[in-house]
């Protein structure tokens, strides 16, 4: 896993559909100043000096939370699954949206 590809919300820029179309640097590279406009939960976690919010001890804040339950750009804990792993020290990946949906 590049580290340098590490989505600071637990996303992995490596494999996100809009690095290419959008020639995204990813949010490790633009410290939370990304293609679309300043990310809040990039800005935190880069001011907190973590690698990503795994690392954080409030995880997940309400921020976090907010970005997870996005109707559009959400997932179903996949995010939050690769944030606890990754800090662990688990380089395994979990694409977004594979995890059932909660009802």
């Amino acid at each position: 896993m590049d580290k340098e590809q590490i989505g600071m919300c637990g996303a992995y820029c490596g494999i996100c559909e809009w690095k290419e179309k959008t020639n995204c640097l990813g949010c490790q590279i633009c410290k939370g100043e990304m293609f679309y406009g300043e990310c809040s939960v990039a800005k935190c976690c880069s001011d907190k000096g973590y690698l990503h919010c795994g690392f954080c001890p409030d995880l997940p804040c309400t921020e976090l939370q907010q970005a997870f339950d996005h109707p559009e750009h959400g997932d179903h804990g996949e995010r939050l699954a690769n944030l606890k792993n990754w800090a662990k020290g688990d380089e395994n990946i979990l694409r977004l949206r594979t995890f059932p949906k909660k009802v």
